[in-house]
């Protein structure tokens, strides 16, 4: 694909949250910034009079930008960090030290302390986060010792010493905020026991603590202590609102490379997570057209071969969604559940959001591709034995029975051609009937194309479920065109796609570009059809309001029309003007009429 313009990289950007990064000409990072919305948020660059010079001189050397898709804004926020110390670009603030965003440590100890800090120690202890604000961590700290007792002392609490008697109880004892378990009033099961319960609130599972929050918040408020209970509620809305552990940081998580692929009929995209001390510090997809029918496995081998390579990876370990075949000293694992998963899931999320990226410039850069390809992928999902570029689809449109009539819409490698859409009045069918109306509508349309020595589409869609596609083939029976034309059923409620003679009806993926060209041919054609029949109706309605003038028939009402245009202009017309239009006698009862 040729050097993509950024006004077409912007077109193609998603509304989410994530990281997104610029790239100069020779493929430096000049910024790594995040957005809640990346899409409005990297377009502001280019749109707005920046006051800064700085910032100008950056705008101008872009000529690359990437980004990384994330579920919140609190993970592209702890992403933008990772990378910003990773690649440290020239226009960030560059970050140093890894003391920038808070955890919570449990204590590897007897009697496990439970603070925070910004420094991880690997020495057994468990830790939690990060967390985008220190006020998150101090309020479910609060909020864990509000509810259970636990010591905030360093002492060495192992048996031998508390057995010899060398602590004593403290005012935090007295207090009631600890079972002083340095006297042994407190045993060490029963202190493992409500630490298993703090390991579920920092979780996320904190139900029960927030029950007894609102009770306490309530009492307050029937007590009249009105700044208590605001207070306590302040920590109920933090801690609703308040993010689990990220999957863009965990220290459990280290030195792993995480590997995805989604493919479709002509190419397969592929995404590159690569994890270091526990944080994400590159994202990387890439293309791979399909030679042959390639299994996925296959390409997600020779891809990741490839991307370690490019990128000098010696990671021991490789997460994937399913097993490939590698050097016996790389350990593959397929994750099941838990965040290892979810980096998996992740990497995938982002392989798949590449692929649209591409189809949306494509469109732009290469429209001869993406429409083999959206040929391609039609014939597959449709099951047709050729690729459907000349496609019509009809619809039926009658108000109760009145002035019934149906529309015919023509597409073309996925493209309306309005030039070739076509009305039909129902001539032989009397009352509300859509399969009739259909059959007669189907056999008028192919008959004159086969008269005229027209081409015949390879695909007809029928706007309908099974009775009205019954209809059609009647027709195409008829005519001899049965099995030499492609024709579908789509029924509007769950947009289900019916075949002849099968009564399983497909479901397309909501999101497939199948189903979204088959939607737009139903909604062209309703929207053709239902103009028409609106047009028709208002047509009618005035030659009534005409013809219902007694010695007024069709001709004078035409000529009318044809020199006034409307029938408000006809009767705001005095009796000399219509006189010249038709005549002294029959203007004196149009005139009469109206007044």
């Amino acid at each position: 694909m040729p050097k993509v313009p950024i006004d077409v990289q912007l077109s193609s950007l998603p509304n989410n949250p994530g990281v997104y990064q610029f790239y100069d000409t020779d493929g430096k990072v000049l910024y790594v910034g995040k957005a809640k919305n990346l899409k409005k948020r990297v377009s502001s660059y280019f749109t707005k009079n920046h006051e800064y010079g700085k910032t100008r001189v950056m705008v101008k050397k872009i000529a690359v930008i990437k980004h990384i898709v994330v579920a919140t804004e609190s993970d592209a926020l702890l992403l933008e960090n990772s990378l910003i110390k990773k690649h440290q670009p020239r226009y960030n603030v560059l970050l140093r030290d890894d003391k920038t965003y808070p955890w919570i440590c449990i204590k590897n100890e007897r009697f496990p302390r439970i603070f925070p800090t910004r420094k991880i120690i690997k020495d057994g202890s468990e830790y939690y986060g990060p967390y985008t604000s220190m006020r998150t961590v101090r309020t479910l700290l609060d909020l864990i010792k509000s509810v259970y007792p636990l010591r905030t002392c360093n002492y060495d609490l192992s048996h031998e010493k508390i057995e010899s008697g060398k602590y004593k109880r403290c005012l935090e004892y007295h207090l009631g905020n600890c079972k002083a378990p340095c006297e042994g009033l407190q045993t060490a099961e029963d202190y493992h026991r409500q630490m298993d319960d703090i390991r579920e609130i920092i979780k996320g599972n904190f139900k029960s603590s927030l029950t007894y929050f609102k009770h306490r918040m309530k009492g307050h408020a029937v007590a009249m202590e009105f700044e208590k209970a605001q207070r306590i509620k302040e920590k109920i809305e933090v801690l609703e609102n308040y993010q689990v552990k990220s999957t863009i940081v965990n220290p459990k998580i280290n030195d792993v490379d995480v590997f995805s692929i989604f493919s479709d009929e002509t190419h397969a995209y592929v995404n590159f997570l690569q994890i270091s001390h526990g944080s994400i510090i590159r994202s990387h997809s890439m293309e791979i057209k399909k030679k042959l029918d390639e299994e996925n496995a296959e390409l997600l081998r020779l891809a990741i071969i490839e991307l370690r390579q490019r990128f000098a990876s010696n990671s021991k370990m490789i997460f994937v969604p399913h097993l490939v075949e590698l050097d016996k000293s790389i350990k593959v694992t397929v994750p099941k559940l838990g965040d290892k998963k979810k980096l998996v899931d992740l990497s995938l999320h982002n392989a798949k959001m590449f692929r649209q990226e591409r189809f949306k410039q494509m469109k732009i850069v290469d429209p001869d591709r993406h429409t083999k390809r959206l040929m391609a992928q039609m014939k597959a999902d449709l099951r047709l034995s050729e690729e459907p570029i000349h496609i019509e689809c009809f619809d039926n449109s009658n108000m109760q029975g009145s002035n019934p009539v149906a529309a015919c819409v023509v597409f073309r490698n996925g493209k309306p051609a309005k030039k070739e859409y076509r009305h039909f009045n129902i001539k032989t069918v009397d009352g509300p009937n859509d399969f009739a109306s259909m059959e007669e509508v189907v056999f008028r349309r192919y008959k004159r194309l086969l008269n005229e020595a027209e081409t015949l589409p390879q695909l007809i869609v029928i706007d309908g479920g099974k009775g009205q596609l019954s209809s059609a083939l009647k027709s195409l029976e008829i005519l001899g065109l049965r099995g030499k034309i492609a024709i579908i059923g789509i029924a509007k409620r769950l947009e289900e796609i019916y075949f002849p003679e099968d009564p399983i009806p497909l479901y397309l993926d909501k999101k497939s570009e199948t189903l979204r060209i088959i939607q737009q041919l139903r909604n062209e054609a309703h929207r053709f059809g239902i103009s028409f029949h609106r047009n028709k109706r208002s047509n009618a309605a005035i030659n009534s309001e005409l013809e219902g003038i007694e010695g007024i028939g069709q001709k004078t009402v035409e000529q009318l029309l044809k020199n006034f245009k409307s029938v408000a202009r006809i009767k705001e017309a005095s009796m000399e003007t219509l006189a010249k239009s038709i005549g002294r006698s029959k203007a004196k009862k149009v005139y009469e009429s109206f007044h």
